[in-house]
């Protein structure tokens, strides 16, 4: 029986010194194919993590839309179906209004988390059950289209590639935003179903878009992007402290080296596109027109969404 006994407790702590050292394994999809230029960075930082947490937390990046659709990951990730998620701030507009700050920001990303900005979207989020644990993406956006426009009103009534993010401004300018999903934008532009899109640099040469947009309007905008890396909230609060602790440590430390890798990624992209595309610009007051486009229309927007007094804090943790 002694025997017994002693055989009974050591496998008793077998049992103990796996559960105690057992790693947590997560899935992570992105809202675009995951193996898109755009989405590069997201990948470094689920490598960071799995780098530091090995034997703790491991994150498995199993694709994107093809495994849960665009706009169902949000509640999936609410609902703990997925467990992590790159997604852009702008496909929940509707239920979380005030995170327009976040492509609205005149901050530089790291300033985001001195100001409050950071602190804000996580606020934001956690309406949504999720808990945003790094910005995963970084550059300027452009609008890129099939004709060679000389001035400000050429742009009206052209049909153009949305994904949320600048319908307000392409309406402001008399276009006509249609929404579609990235992989569908190629036959779209080769139909004449768009007749542009809006995207970063990175991206529109590799999938062949500017053979078909040769014209992109240099007058950037949104630099901060609005995308980031979001965790079911309660997947959070059930990780220890240590391990949350080491997930901020990482992401504060990625988050100015990504931004690094996208200006030098952006700047490289410019001069593989010289020949390919044709920048262009219009008067000096018709440039600040599109430019208010894209930003004052944003915040007239969210002013009927939120309030002036929610707006005019806005603005000011995001550098504006």
């Amino acid at each position: 029986m002694r025997k017994s006994a002693i055989l009974l407790g050591a496998a008793a702590l077998a049992g103990m010194a796996t559960t105690a050292t057992a790693e947590t394994t997560m899935r992570g999809i992105a809202f675009i194919p995951h193996k898109h230029p755009v989405m590069i960075s997201s990948h470094d930082w689920v490598n960071r993590v799995n780098a530091v947490l090995k034997g703790e937390l491991k994150i498995n990046y199993i694709g994107g839309p093809e495994v849960i659709g665009r706009r169902e990951q949000w509640d999936a990730a609410k609902n703990g179906v997925i467990d992590i998620i790159f997604a852009v701030f702008a496909d929940v507009q509707d239920r979380a209004p005030a995170t327009a700050a976040s492509w609205l920001s005149k901050c530089t990303i790291p300033q985001e988390r001195q100001t409050g900005l950071f602190a804000h979207l996580d606020s934001e989020m956690k309406k949504l059950n999720v808990k945003l644990l790094a910005r995963v993406q970084y550059g300027n956006f452009y609008l890129w289209v099939n004709n060679n426009p000389k001035k400000l009103s050429d742009l009206k009534g052209l049909k153009m590639r949305t994904g949320s993010l600048y319908d307000n401004m392409m309406q402001k300018l008399g276009m006509v935003p249609v929404t579609m999903n990235s992989p569908a934008v190629y036959t779209a532009l080769e139909r004449g179903v768009v007749d542009g899109f809006g995207w970063p640099n990175i991206g529109p040469r590799k999938r062949g878009w500017v053979k078909k947009a040769k014209w992109v309007i240099d007058l950037p905008f949104f630099g901060n992007s609005n995308m980031g890396a979001m965790m079911n909230l309660d997947k959070w609060n059930a990780l220890s402290a240590d391990v949350q602790k080491k997930i901020t440590e990482i992401s504060i430390k990625y988050e100015p080296e990504m931004v690094n890798y996208y200006q030098s990624a952006e700047a490289a992209e410019w001069k593989k596109l010289a020949g390919q595309v044709t920048k262009v610009k219009f008067s000096a007051a018709e440039n600040q027109t599109y430019v208010d486009a894209a930003y004052e229309t944003e915040w007239t927007r969210l002013t009927g969404k939120v309030g002036a007094a929610k707006v005019k804090e806005l603005k000011k943790i995001s550098c504006n």
